[in-house]
């Protein structure tokens, strides 16, 4: 399990310079909302985050709406973050999630949270790639009460971090879904030059171990993952 300097449990991407810019890592017992466009790198930032978790001793569930289970297997493995043994040793499970727009999104909201609640208590984080869908169509008391529920569980001492398109949600909901979350990353697509940048912007870590506010500008690189490209180029 990765710990700080000041001793604080940590969930890392095994990424020290992304990290760093996390003020240390994401603390346990967080919920954390991470927003942004289409391709600015959400699912490869949760992918990171579960090869950390993994590798430093930490049990996590991934629920997928963008994948499949031998999808999301090759997809990390191609980014040199293979995790099949621990999904073979029960360490890491992956539930591929299927939804439709005439689904009942507090229906689906509900069964969600009865299914974090049967998972090994073991498992301390849990990632949801994404939550797009459901916010789309679902109405804002649904949304509320199942970003307020995943915040009760975090409290005794579950991870959770929900993913989603930047639109899903509108402003004055985003600040309400904001307030009840411990992080909050957002995630856009950048022109530098003549090629396009992912930037990740750390709005908030509550209980980080440093400052936070930063912006991280990365590519993603076949069989590296995520390559942090310095501020200093991003901006020449």
């Amino acid at each position: 399990m990765a710990v700080t300097e000041l001793g604080t449990k940590v969930i890392s991407t095994g990424n020290n310079e992304i990290d760093k810019k996390l003020g240390g890592g994401i603390p346990l017992s967080s919920l954390v909302l991470m927003e942004g466009q289409s391709d600015a790198g959400k699912s490869v930032v949760c992918q990171h985050f579960t090869f950390g978790a993994l590798t430093t001793n930490i049990n996590m569930a991934y629920y997928t709406t963008e994948n499949t289970v031998k999808s999301l297997l090759s997809q990390m493995a191609s980014l040199n973050l293979d995790i099949t043994d621990y999904f073979l040793c029960d360490r890491m499970r992956i539930y591929p999630v299927v939804t439709t727009e005439d689904s009942n999104t507090r229906e689906v909201f509900q069964s969600l949270l009865e299914h974090f609640d049967h998972l090994p208590v073991e498992t301390k984080l849990v990632i949801v790639d994404s939550l797009t869908g459901l916010l789309t169509h679902g109405d804002e008391r649904a949304t509320i009460d199942f970003f307020s529920s995943c915040k009760r569980m975090c409290d005794y001492g579950r991870t959770i971090v929900c993913v989603c398109h930047s639109y899903a949600v509108d402003d004055k909901m985003l600040i309400r879904v904001r307030s009840l979350c411990d992080a909050h990353l957002v995630l856009r697509m950048e022109q530098v030059g003549d090629r396009l940048i992912k930037v990740m912007e750390v709005a908030k870590v509550r209980n980080a171990d440093q400052s936070t506010g930063n912006i991280i500008s990365f590519d993603v690189e076949p069989g590296l993952g995520m390559k942090i490209i310095p501020i200093s180029k991003a901006k020449a």
